[in-house]
């Protein structure tokens, strides 16, 4: 039997000891704290001297004879507790002796600094609230191995507390980015997850099943078309922030769950948008980080307005030497630039679809300073209006910052009957073996031909935009539970 075993039957055997000596460490319902492990630290000066009530988890020991101290672990931070024998008695002391790190107790005490200036509760009574039966992983503190860290996050966040500080400014962004749309007229709304037609991007779905109804489901992959069909019924300004799911691969910026916000503005083209992401961002920014000039994966970065706007083909251009719009439409001809790329093709990709991959292997990952891209071939763009002076390209942009796609957006199309004809170009992309070009949806057909208002759209993916606030590698290590293979 391994050591981790022998551990986990001394604390059930500990466990089962204390209830046969009527003592449940499971029984209490409740602890009424007064205060937090980080306030006392800060308060000091106030508290010296009072009775405090603190609560959390045991994470060290530290015995001297007749007297313990040990380090107490809570939502807010680490508190050191002294125990001695002569204030508690002998029978409380001897079971504070018992106790293991991990267990979760409540203490009364007197707030006070040890000789070496440490802030400390000099303990009076204590209460075992739970115990843990199984014990904290060795080197525990500052846990490293990834694989635990993802997939064990609540040993992650008890070791951690760099990474619980990333989920407290995670939930920080959300609320600012909420509070910027909500200040500017912006109404927050929910759409369906589960949607009889996915659509809204270009992506792979999820399909479920509804025994009741008898019909295939599809876990969206994005709330687009559900959001425009608001406007087209007189909601101006909304917003969504919600789960998309895409039947996709895992990397470093991809988990085939993620959580997006959606924005639309009615009477608002792409230049509007533009304005209102790179505000929206620098808010979120100031807000949560209280600066502007932030650091990520060793690049200072500035995301002061207004950001660079750059053509994409003209990027394209910079950054391979190749013109894609001199054999627009040629596959062939694109497939064989891909492969002297040295990008991924296969033989039924098509010009859009190669310029795509380009962009994201050759473009995106030079592009660390905030830059707009702007204007795309409506071939990749099958819900972004076309430039008047331009109709084989459209009024959309992609946001960039620290190589990093945060957002993308557009001047929605609202021709219903140019919509019509987009869908039937996907369909026929679908039949050459696109499989993530977009389905048709003839219901949001039929609500253009209702009448929409000129309307800019955005979208901006929360996890990384977390990722670059938090300067983040990793898009698994701003979601709490990321997707993994199933242990072996």
């Amino acid at each position: 039997m391994g050591d981790h075993h022998l551990l986990f039957a001394d604390r059930l055997a500990k466990l089962q000891r204390w209830r046969e000596q009527g003592l449940d460490p499971f029984q209490a319902t409740k602890f009424d704290r007064t205060h937090l492990a980080a306030e006392i630290v800060a308060q000091f000066d106030t508290l010296q001297g009072q009775t405090v009530r603190v609560a959390g988890r045991l994470i060290a020991f530290r015995e001297h004879g007749k007297l313990t101290f040990a380090d107490l672990l809570d939502g807010s931070g680490r508190i050191q507790l002294m125990v001695r024998i002569n204030l508690v008695g002998e029978e409380a002391y001897r079971l504070f002796g018992e106790l293991d790190t991990g267990d979760i107790i409540g203490a009364e005490g007197v707030v006070t600094k040890t000789r070496t200036g440490e802030v400390t509760v000099e303990v009076r009574r204590f209460w075992i609230l739970a115990k843990a039966l199984r014990p904290l992983p060795e080197k525990w503190h500052g846990l490293k191995d990834v694989e635990v860290r993802y997939r064990q996050r609540y040993l992650d966040l008890i070791a951690n507390p760099e990474v619980r500080e990333i989920f407290v400014k995670r939930s920080k962004i959300i609320q600012a980015i909420r509070r910027f749309l909500d200040e500017r007229g912006f109404l927050e709304v929910e759409t369906p997850i589960l949607q009889p037609v996915y659509g809204g991007a270009l992506a792979r779905p999820f399909i479920t099943h509804h025994n009741a109804l008898g019909m295939e489901l599809y876990l969206r992959i994005a709330p687009e078309l559900y959001l425009k069909r608001l406007i087209v019924g007189g909601l101006e300004r909304v917003y969504e922030i919600g789960r998309n799911f895409r039947n996709e691969g895992v990397d470093a910026r991809h988990n085939p769950e993620f959580t997006m916000l959606e924005v639309y503005q009615a009477y608002a083209d792409y230049h509007d948008i533009m304005r209102l992401t790179e505000e929206l961002i620098a808010f979120v920014a100031q807000t949560v980080l209280g600066t502007l000039v932030i650091t990520f994966q060793g690049h200072t970065i500035d995301l002061t307005p207004p950001w660079r706007r750059l053509s994409l083909m003209d990027a394209l251009k910079e950054a391979t030497g190749i013109d894609f719009l001199a054999f627009k439409g040629d596959d062939e001809k694109a497939q064989e630039v891909g492969r002297q790329l040295g990008l991924s093709v296969e033989p039924t990709d098509h010009w859009g679809r190669v310029l795509d991959e380009a962009l994201k292997k050759k473009v995106v990952p030079n592009l660390i300073q905030p830059t707009f891209l702007v204007d795309y071939p409506v071939e990749i763009s099958p819900l972004a209006k076309r430039k008047p002076v331009d109709q084989a390209m459209t009024e959309r942009f992609q946001g960039f910052v620290g190589g990093l796609e945060i957002a993308n957006a557009f001047s929605e199309l609202n021709d219903p009957l140019d919509q019509r004809e987009r869908f039937k170009m996907q369909q026929r992309l679908r039949e050459r073996g696109d499989v993530e070009a977009h389905p048709l949806d003839w219901e949001f057909v039929t609500a253009l031909e209702y009448g929409m208002p000129p309307t800019g759209g955005l979208g901006i993916g929360i996890d990384r935009l977390t990722m670059l606030l938090t300067n983040s590698p990793s898009i698994r290590e701003v979601i709490l539970f990321p997707l993994l293979r199933p242990e072996e």
